[in-house]
């Protein structure tokens, strides 16, 4: 992130928050953001990636579980990830942030674990899921008597059923065992859950993931998490300008699909879900052909599949659930949405490009970088040094996800006594060079080393190669099209640049989104 003064630093910080936080942002553009100028030759690079591919090994169980092991004896640590791929765009209409919810609620336990006595608590639940069941019916009929009576029998009941919790034990054990960095992440694209153990509880991992998804209760703490969830959405987005923007950018930005809404839900439809709701979600879009498992560390890839046929085998076998098959018709016209609000003043500019396993996605990530990544960037150099139009100048690509055809956005937090429209003068000015101007070959090679180096350091970490693994796994079909990513940027032309950025940074393809202060 490139701050120019440090007044502004919150405000900076609070659009990544408002990305990143609010929307589960998990793309692949962290390859992307990593991405610093420091070189690294291609030739240097080739037999590193070739060797490292060597220590990666697969299978699938007869379910339709997929495993990807990458072995690394480094140190004795195994760090774990488990792919669902259902996110926020596989949601049913009305039911928006029923995948977020579902993820909180995956911790919450199972049959054995996060409870004293399930057999005495599940006769509670169900009570509790009657009785708000027929609360909500008696507000919706406005009978008022009624409500207060179901309302005292709600907390009742629901402080009954809390007797038998065991607050975050599936927590509790992990931690207790030596594991850290226990976490999940929910984007419009998928759901991940991952975490850290020492090599020697593999077994404990296989034993806990698995009763995880195999045996879930999600009926527990469902209404305390639901408050908790609406919350978040109230300092996320009702609450922050921000959150507002983005809200109203994506819902403009498309027209039918489900990216112009938000992962965390729509305040409505939260408030509106049921137990039944995320467990239906759950049998439709969790089976074992659904999920996929990356395991990176001091590990024995036998010993993996030995105790994933004894654990994960244990898995149904059922069809994937279908993909989103909404199409967004091509934009025709340039789309606007202002909001005026006790904020400092932001632009927003995005223009649609093609899904991830596009033929050109390696010349976008290429115009990306090349126009918003570290102070040698042409955003920096031009709004913020030169003419000192912003005190903030960036880019995203690849929102809200990339799965799906999506957005290259650009954004800027403008200098003091500097007006919106002179920031989007200078950011278009910027597009048309890039259209009309072929990029040289100096600086055309800097970025190329930028995107290699972050490729190279994503190879440091065992979690974030684990996870980058498993996206592109996922996303693309194969996961060695990660490493084909480097041949992928050394291909990119001036001339592709050219012909990309002609196509795509059109006015009729454009959305803008502004926040002027009040």
């Amino acid at each position: 992130m490139i701050i120019k003064n440090n007044p502004y630093y919150r405000a900076v910080i609070g659009f990544w928050v408002a990305f990143l936080v609010f929307w589960g942002f998990g793309s692949f553009s962290p390859l992307l953001a990593q991405a610093k100028e420091q070189p690294a030759d291609v030739q240097s690079i080739t037999p590193y990636l070739k060797q490292f591919q060597q220590k990666i090994t697969e299978f699938r169980l007869d379910n339709g579980l997929k495993f990807i092991i990458l072995e690394n004896r480094d140190a004795p640590v195994i760090s774990f990830v488990t792919y669902a791929d259902v996110g926020g765009a596989d949601e049913p209409d009305g039911k928006t942030g029923v995948a977020h919810f579902l993820e909180h609620l995956a911790f919450k336990g199972t049959k054995t674990i996060g409870t004293s006595d399930y057999l005495s608590e599940k006769k509670v639940l169900d009570r509790l899921e009657a009785i708000d069941k027929e609360l909500q019916a008696a507000k919706k009929a406005g009978k008022s008597a009624e409500v207060a009576k179901l309302t005292e029998e709600f907390q009742k009941t629901k402080a009954e059923s809390e007797k038998f919790v065991q607050r975050n034990e599936y927590g509790q054990i992990v931690e207790t065992q030596g594991g850290v960095g226990l976490n999940a992440t929910t984007s419009s694209d998928a759901t991940s859950y991952f975490y850290s153990f020492p090599s020697n509880k593999l077994e404990l991992w296989m034993s806990l993931e698995s009763e995880r998804f195999l045996e879930p209760v999600f009926q527990r703490e469902f209404y305390k998490e639901k408050d908790v969830i609406l919350e978040e959405r109230r300092m996320r987005t009702d609450n922050s300008p921000l959150g507002l923007l983005i809200e109203a950018f994506l819902d403009q930005a498309y027209t039918v699909h489900p990216y112009k809404r938000p992962v965390i839900g729509y305040d409505r439809d939260i408030r509106n879900l049921e137990p039944s709701d995320i467990q239906n979600f759950f049998d439709k879009f969790y089976p074992a052909s659904n999920l996929t498992i990356a395991i990176a560390g001091d590990v024995d890839p036998e010993q993996v599949k030995q105790l994933a046929e004894v654990y994960f085998g244990r898995f149904p076998a059922k069809p994937k659930p279908p993909q989103v098959k909404v199409v967004e018709p091509n934009q025709t016209k340039t789309k606007e949405v202002t909001l005026k609000l006790a904020s400092q003043p932001w632009y927003l500019e995005g223009y649609h490009r093609p899904a991830l396993n596009h033929p050109d996605h390696a010349v976008y990530e290429v115009i990306a970088t090349l126009m918003s990544e570290g102070r040698t960037s042409r955003l920096y150099k031009a709004l913020v040094e030169d003419k000192q139009l912003a005190l903030a100048a960036q880019g995203f690509n690849g929102f809200p996800g990339d799965k799906y055809p999506n957005l290259l956005l650009f954004y800027a937090l403008s200098a003091p006594n500097v007006s919106l429209e002179e920031v989007a003068q200078g950011l278009n000015l910027e597009l048309e060079r890039l259209k009309n101007e072929p990029v040289s070959e100096q600086e055309l090679e800097r970025v190329k080393n930028q995107l290699r180096a972050a490729l190279l350091r994503g190879l440091d970490s065992n979690m974030g190669m684990a996870r980058s693994l498993i996206e592109y796994e996922v996303k693309t079909g194969d996961w060695r099209n990660l490493f084909a990513q480097l041949d992928a940027y050394n291909a990119v032309t001036a001339a592709d640049i050219q012909r990309v950025a002609k196509e795509t940074f059109t006015p009729e393809n454009r959305t803008i989104g502004r926040i002027l202060p009040k």
